[in-house]
């Protein structure tokens, strides 16, 4: 597998995964077949969509450009064989323990210097009641900024083994999946029986209460420093 199809490869994973985002999204938002998973009675704004999309579109092409110049630029340390599955697990795993971590102190960071929360983070809070594609919906410094988890996660495997090409997509595909099912309002029965995930209220709750539940993809580090919210 050459340098260019490795950039490639990632490149599509994210094209292919915020495509299905955009659908998700105009279902939730054009049709009534969710209606009775959502979480918040909160109507969405007319026009919501078309006012957010050109944020939408210029984060994903940060998003697009850094994973894609990023795999190319890194393709000396990445192993494309096909390794064992559970291999791949691993490092997948790995990178969203070291991921999630970053996010905490970052995001409850963003919220509690009020400079931060003011002037960027409060940008992506307009979403109180959050659709899909609104994981794209936030200042490009903060957009760019959470992204150093992922850096920090792969730079730590690179110190003990290659990174796997098939855990870096998988990684990547699984983030923004996740991302933007946090991000749906809904709370869709299966999702929820996943052990240490975290769920879809759980990132919701944040959305309209603005306050607790800062980490993402799990949800010990809220347990750990006691910053889960109560109602």
């Amino acid at each position: 597998m050459t340098r260019e199809w490795v950039a490639l490869g990632t490149v599509c994973v994210l094209l292919g995964s915020n495509l299905f985002g955009l659908i998700y999204s105009m279902l939730v938002l054009k049709t009534n077949i969710f209606k009775s998973f959502r979480i918040q009675s909160k109507s969405y704004q007319a026009s919501i969509f078309s006012k957010r999309m050109p944020l939408f579109v210029f984060n994903f092409i940060i998003l697009i450009s850094v994973a894609g110049v990023g795999s190319y630029l890194i393709y000396d340390s990445i192993d494309t064989s096909f390794i064992p599955i559970w291999m791949i697990g691993l490092q997948i795993l790995f990178a969203f323990i070291i991921d999630d971590i970053w996010f905490y102190f970052f995001h409850r960071w963003l919220h509690e210097n009020k400079f931060m929360l003011k002037n960027i983070h409060s940008i992506h809070h307009r979403a109180t009641t959050p659709f899909p594609l609104e994981y794209l919906y936030a200042h490009p410094l903060e957009w760019m900024l959470g992204m150093i988890g992922v850096v920090i996660a792969f730079a730590l495997i690179l110190v003990v083994m290659p990174i796997n090409v098939y855990a870096l997509w998988g990684f990547g595909l699984l983030r923004n999946l996740h991302e933007i099912h946090i991000h749906s309002d809904l709370e869709l029965p299966g999702f929820s029986k996943i052990p240490f995930l975290s769920k879809t209220k759980h990132h919701d709750d944040h959305h309209s209460k603005l306050a607790g539940n800062y980490a993402s993809t799990f949800n010990w580090m809220d347990r750990i420093f006691k910053t889960t919210f109560k109602k």
